[in-house]
């Protein structure tokens, strides 16, 4: 294992693909490197077929202090446009993947997020949080706003009021703060965190991949369009599930519901092969 690759580390367990965060002393910041070597991990994880969920977490005490500030900002300083534009296409790649990625990710926060870390999070399909876990917009105590789509992935989980005041004030909220203004799913004791997770996973396991993969992203991309557009857009992406599902889960689904009678959909899934 290179240097590199021990930025980010992978572990497969019954087919939860654990990707944590590696730089503990830097309470996981995250650096250039890390960044081209998360861009690698989830282009592998997405065509593996002994995965099928996806949890990001963090080693050590934090999930991510967000950028690293000496090696994004500092060390760029003098530098011309170029090298700030460069550090801005490769801090965003992976986790832009991620939005859209092609298995359902969840956020796995152990510990601090803040800053560039809340893109990542917002990115993911799902976010438990440790009731622990501290969270903050810190970037109005250093002089700036918060950049690299922070705001707006602010913007699109969080309610009005409680964005603007953490992003003018740069306090600090735990865990269950962040689960009540909808930051996070649930925030959950730290003791209990890994476990919580793995039954959520296990319940998305469960269900057709294909299905789950266009339900997420039609809600994610249609929550922004006209209805005329987001009723066309859906059709289509229903149209496109059936023709891309070669198990045949709808057919399979409504036979197990309508003539084995072996279960109901409001409390549970059809059996895939």
């Amino acid at each position: 294992m290179s240097e590199t690759d021990e930025l980010v580390l992978v572990a497969i367990d019954r087919r939860v693909a654990t990707v944590t965060f590696n730089r503990p002393q830097k309470r996981n910041a995250m650096n250039p490197a890390l960044n081209v070597r998360m861009l690698a991990v989830l282009d592998e994880l997405e065509g593996r077929d002994d995965v099928g969920v996806v949890v990001l977490t963090g080693a050590g005490e934090s999930w991510s202090a967000g950028m690293d500030l000496k090696e994004y900002f500092r060390d760029n300083d003098g530098k011309g446009r170029a090298a700030t534009l460069k550090a801005r296409r490769q801090s965003g790649g992976w986790w832009g993947r991620l939005m859209y990625f092609e298995k359902p990710t969840i956020a796995m926060v152990n510990g601090w997020c803040f800053g560039g870390a809340f893109t990542p999070l917002v990115a993911c399909d799902l976010a438990i949080a440790a009731e622990e876990a501290k969270f903050g917009l810190s970037e109005i105590n250093w002089g700036i706003l918060p950049g690299g789509n922070v705001t707006r992935a602010v913007a699109e989980v969080m309610r009005h009021r409680d964005a603007l005041y953490y992003i003018m004030t740069g306090e600090v909220f735990d865990g269950r703060k962040a689960a009540a203004m909808g930051l996070v799913n649930e925030a959950v004791p730290l003791v209990d965190l890994p476990a919580r997770v793995r039954t959520i996973a296990d319940v998305l396991l469960e269900k057709n991949p294909v299905t789950l993969k266009a339900a997420k992203d039609t809600f994610k991309r249609v929550r922004n369009m006209p209805w005329d557009a987001s009723d066309d857009y859906i059709y289509a992406k229903l149209e496109q599930m059936l023709l891309l599902d070669n198990s045949h889960g709808r057919d399979e689904g409504l036979k197990q519901f309508l003539d084995d009678k072996t279960y109901r959909p409001g409390l549970g899934a059809y059996k895939k092969d």
